[in-house]
Formats: structure tokens, sequence, C-alpha cells
């Protein structure tokens, strides 16, 4: 399609007057086909029969339409296939597996991230009305519904991507759609290292404190990459160990066999019948757990998590959002205090400080590469404060010609006082592994 013709603007960016046509051209057939296409066939042929059906039907109306003779016909049908048996633009974009989160922020403004990096596709919707039903499919899919009473999703599709959306009147520019993608085999240490996000010496140790049954909190920012860092771990829970792991929703893909998922519930549209975490990790403590994973600890849930660490459930593992390990602290201390429960904040800060290990911080840098910030040691309450040691950490000392940012991980010569309790466990770490020393990328 010739893209220096005629173009119209959106606000936003430049959109060819062809694209706008031929996308009202879609709308059009693709509503025509829906009004006489015979909906109960789908559960009596198989989607082959449907498909040539479809096509012989688009090519009738093909024949009847003058407007069509400088259309792209073989696009043109294909994505009326995607109209009638998938998600519409969305289609190509959930086929590539290179795209991480797919942002709708309007139907002609539709970004991508690939590889830590968000781009602009010629992606389009022929309207408000036209994206407002493709989420309304999506779902739809998934036994949940989105209209002027409920305006707002958030769901999960079969393949564990999360799905968000939102729309008018809470959406005041218009439907707006979210789809953080996960892939069906996650991250691996091993992927890890080779993307340098992490220390072969961090490896080590963190591995050994899993094994070893220290309790730790992963932290860090949207898309820092902290859901991966839990599968990726996991698999260094030794076999015999039974994990329950919970959820909002479900996208933990842990290495391990013997464990039970569960997630929570949103109300139906009476309101009722919510399961929330604290539902779940109460009643998980009753289902013999070795380990209680909380894929992210968001709202009270934390007193209840914090309990089950300090009370032979050594080595639970959660995520929070934060932006420094002592942010993260930070945060859970204003978490119990949405509990309700009215404790002296050193009470809180002990507890806390007896039941976590580890804080293990995680960033997207600019650019796009992610990397361990932090690995911190709680080592205990001093004046009324915690007393948080360093082992390992990333320092960004600048970007490159292509605007990523550069740097150098570091040990910093602390030697952690969880050691003995790896020893313990028969993990056992050299010494020089902890020597103070630079590492430039």
């Amino acid at each position: 399609m010739n893209t220096s013709m005629t173009s119209v603007n959106n606000g936003l960016h430049t959109v060819t007057a062809e694209e706008h046509e031929f996308q009202r051209v879609k709308s059009a057939l693709h509503e025509q086909l829906v009004e006489s296409f015979d909906l109960s066939k789908i559960t009596r042929v198989n989607r082959q029969q449907l498909a040539d059906e479809v096509r012989h039907m688009a090519n009738s109306a093909f024949g009847a339409r003058k407007d069509l003779a400088k259309i792209d016909r073989s696009r043109l049908m294909d994505e009326l296939m995607d109209e009638i048996f998938g998600f519409g633009p969305l289609e190509r974009l959930l086929k590539d597996p290179t795209v991480n989160d797919i942002l709708v922020n309007d139907p002609k403004t539709v970004y991508v991230e690939r590889r830590g990096k968000l781009e602009l596709t010629d992606v389009q919707f022929a309207d408000d009305g036209h994206l407002i039903r493709i989420i309304q499919k999506i779902v739809a899919k998934l036994g949940r519904r989105i209209d002027e009473s409920s305006p707002m999703v958030d769901a999960r599709l079969p393949d564990g991507s999360r799905v968000n959306a939102v729309i008018p009147p809470l959406a005041l520019d218009g439907p707006t759609l979210s789809i953080r993608r996960f892939g069906a085999e996650p991250l691996k240490i091993e992927d890890l290292l080779n993307f340098g996000s992490i220390l072969p010496d961090m490896v080590k140790f963190v591995a050994g404190a899993v094994e070893a049954r220290c309790s730790i909190l992963i932290s860090g920012g949207t898309g820092a990459g902290k859901t991966t860092l839990l599968n990726a771990f996991s698999r260094y829970i030794p076999a015999g160990e039974r994990i329950i792991t919970i959820e909002d929703s479900a996208e933990l893909i842990l290495q391990h066999r013997h464990r039970i998922r569960m997630e929570t519930r949103p109300p139906n549209t009476e309101g009722l019948g919510a399961v929330t975490q604290r539902d779940l990790v109460r009643n998980s403590l009753r289902m013999r757990p070795d380990r209680i994973i909380v894929g992210e600890v968001r709202g009270p849930e934390v007193w209840d998590m914090l309990q089950a660490m300090n009370t032979g459930h050594e080595g639970s593992m959660t995520t929070i959002h934060a932006n420094s390990a002592a942010d993260a602290l930070t945060r859970l201390e204003m978490m119990v205090a949405m509990t309700g429960i009215e404790l002296p904040i050193n009470v809180i800060r002990q507890y806390t400080a007896a039941g976590i290990n580890l804080v293990v911080h995680g960033s997207r840098l600019k650019g796009g590469p992610r990397r361990i910030m932090q690995v911190s040691e709680i080592v205990g309450i001093k004046d009324g404060q915690y007393v948080l040691q360093d082992v390992f950490g990333f320092e960004q000392t600048g970007v490159d010609a292509e605007g990523t940012a550069v740097g150098e991980f570091y040990a910093t010569g602390y030697k952690p006082k969880c050691l003995n309790r790896l020893k313990a466990a028969g993990v056992h770490l050299p010494d020089d592994m902890f020597t103070a020393r630079r590492i430039r990328q």
C-alpha cells in the first residue's frame, strides 16, 4: 500500500487515508457477514467448514461492492477471518513470539514491547466500536463481561497472558486495552545469565538460600521481572516439599511437581462471591504446605504471609512492587496497617525481620535491560530500624550509543550471616565469592 498518498492525522500520529478506508470497509463487511451468518453452526461444524463458508460469503460480498476495487483483497480476507475466528487486528501480534506487551491506547494507536523497548505498530481498529467489540469478545471467552455498568476488567487468558481493559465512561478518550504476555516456557536461570541480568555468584547464593529454606522477598517496579525471578529460583526448592501458590492472576509456572495452584476470584455482578488473597493464604495453612508462595502481596494478606514465615513455613517467597530493597520493607509495613491490626511499628519490624531473610531487588533500566540491582540480607533491628546489608548489587554507569543503560555488578565484601544456615542445610559456598570486587559488563 502506498503510504505517501493523502493522509489524515488522529492527533497522535499520521494514518494514511487508504488505511482508514481499508479499516472502514473491513468493519462494514464484518458486520454484514455477522448479520447473515448462522452462529449456531459453530457448535455443529468444524472450524475449516466455517472458514470455507465465510470465504464463500465474503467473495460474494466482494462481487457486489464496487468500492473494493483498490482494496488488497488477500489482506482483507485474512483480516476478516481474524475478525470472525480470532481477535481481529490483534491476532498477528498475539501470534508473534517476540511481543511481550500489547498496549492499545485508542483505535489508531497500538504499541508493543519487544526486548524491553516500546514500538508503535501499524495495527489499527476501524473505530471505538470496533475496539470495544474485540474487547468484549476477549472477555466473553473468559466468562466475564464489560459494558457501561461494568466498564473495567482484569482477567487472564488461557495461555496465562494478563488482560486489562477499560472503556467509557471510565476511559475518557475511548476504550483502552493492555495485554501482558507470558511465554509457555518461562525464562530459566541460564537465560537470565545469558542476558546479563544476574551474576553467577548471585545465582549460587540465592539458590543456596532457597534450598536452605530462607524466606525471600523479590521486589521491583512494573516489568522488572519479579515473576520471572520467582519462577526461575523455584527450581532450587527440594523436590520432596509441598508448595502452594496463591495469585490474583495465575502467572507462575513453577519448576516443581509437588505444587497446588490457587487463584483469587472477583465478585460476581451482584458484588458477591469474592475470594481474596488473604482468604487463600489463611486456607492454605490448613493444606499442609511446606512453603507458601504468594505471586504478589498487595494488601492485608501480607500479615498472614508473615505469620506463615514465622510459624513453620520458612522458605516461603513472594514479590512486591517497590523502588528499592528498603522501600520494599516500608511498603510491607503499610500493608500490615491495612489489616486494621493496631501494632507498634517496632513489633511489625521485628516480625518482618524474623520472617524474611533476603530481599532481591530487580529493575528495568533505560533501553530495556533488566538487572538485579540488590541482593540484601535483613540482619535484624537496631534502634528501631532495619539493618539491611547489601551482598551484591548493580550500578548503572551510563548509556551506550543506542541509549541502553550500561554498568557493572559488584560484591560488597559483606559476608552474610545466613551462611551458617546454608552450611547446616549442606550448602557450602566459597568465602572468596563474597570478596569485594566490581565486574564491568
